[in-house]
C-alpha cells in the first residue's frame, strides 16, 4: 500500500520537475503530471538504465530527464497537430 502511495507521488513529482524544466504546460494538471512520471521513468530507465537514487521504484535522475523527454515530444506532437488543423 506504501509502495503505490510513494511510487504515484514520485510520478507527480517528476512529472512537474519534467514539465519545468522543458517550460511546456503538460495538459491534465497532477493527472498529467503523474503520466509524465511514469512514462518518463520508463523512457529514461529505457534510455539511461538505472543509476542514481531509487526512489519509489524510479531512478530519479534518468526519470526527470525521460519525464523532460516525454514532455517535450508530446508538446511537438500537439503542436504538429494545431498546425495542421
Amino acid at each position: 500500500m506504501w509502495g503505490l502511495l510513494i511510487s504515484i507521488v514520485m510520478a507527480i513529482l517528476i512529472g512537474t520537475i519534467g514539465d519545468a524544466l522543458v517550460k511546456n504546460r503538460m495538459p491534465g494538471g497532477m493527472l498529467g503530471a503523474m503520466v509524465a512520471g511514469f512514462a518518463g521513468g520508463w523512457l529514461g530507465s529505457l534510455l539511461l538504465g538505472s543509476w542514481g537514487p531509487v526512489i519509489g521504484g524510479f531512478a530519479v535522475i534518468p526519470a526527470i530527464v525521460g519525464a523532460a523527454l516525454f514532455v517535450l515530444l508530446l508538446g511537438m506532437l500537439s503542436q504538429a497537430i494545431r498546425k495542421s488543423a
